[in-house]
This record gives C-alpha cells, structure tokens and sequence, in this order.
C-alpha cells in the first residue's frame, strides 16, 4: 500500500499544496483513479461541511468563489453525482491528468502507481471570448 499524492494546478500557474491518498493497488485505471480522489474529497467535505467546497470539479448548485464553490445552500455533496461530472469534464478536456510527467487520455487506461507516484489535475482554464 503507498500513498499517492494528487496536486491541482492550473493553466494560469497557480499549484495547490497536494494531498495524499492510501491506495493499495499498484496500477489503475484512470476512471477509477479520478473516482476515489472524488469520493475522498466528497468525504472529507460532507463531514467537516465546510462553506466552501475545494474539489476538482464544481457541484451542482454551487457559486464559483476564489477558494472553491461555495454552496448556495448548505448541503451533503452526493460522492455519486460528483464523480460523474468529474468523469465527463475529463472525456471534454474540463482537465488533464499526468502521472509524473506523463499524461494519460483515456479513462480505461491503466497506469502504474509507483511508490510516491504523483498524479497531478491540470485544470483547463477556457479562453474568454472562446
């Protein structure tokens, strides 16, 4: 069992500090990769219920604010219907996904998790007017 560490960046530079995530198998399909950091996030967030939600993807019913979403009304994020937009934001090129430095493109693609392994989520930032 080893930890990988999953970073947030975006296309303007800005790097998020990184978390880590025990994960027993050695490789994994990216799907279900993307899926157990989501539950994770959704996890933590349903049990501190924090204002703002600070995840991948941005729920349903939520404000984007400088630190996350902020949730219109106060409410469990459903771990489910997360991951489903998380799914579909990466099929649409929402973000990309690179283990070390290299990117993966498909979600059934099986990648290998060495130990310390570092998959970073470049989140796209659309073009304005574009």
């Amino acid at each position: 069992m080893g930890i990988v560490t999953f970073v947030d960046e975006t296309t303007s530079g800005s790097r998020g500090a990184g978390w880590g995530l025990e994960i027993a198998e050695e490789r994994l399909a990216v799907r279900e990769l993307i899926r157990r950091r989501v539950f994770q996030e959704v996890a933590e967030f349903n049990a501190r219920r924090p204002e703002v939600f600070q995840g991948l993807v941005q729920p349903e019913g939520t404000e984007r604010v400088p630190a996350g979403y902020a949730l219109r009304t106060p409410r469990r994020i459903d771990p489910e219907a997360q991951t489903a937009l998380a799914l579909r934001a990466f099929a649409g090129n929402g973000f990309l996904v690179l283990v070390g430095d290299r990117q993966v493109t498909e979600l059934d693609e099986e990648i290998d998790l060495p130990l310390g392994a570092e998959v970073t989520f470049l989140k796209l930032v659309p073009l304005v007017g574009g």
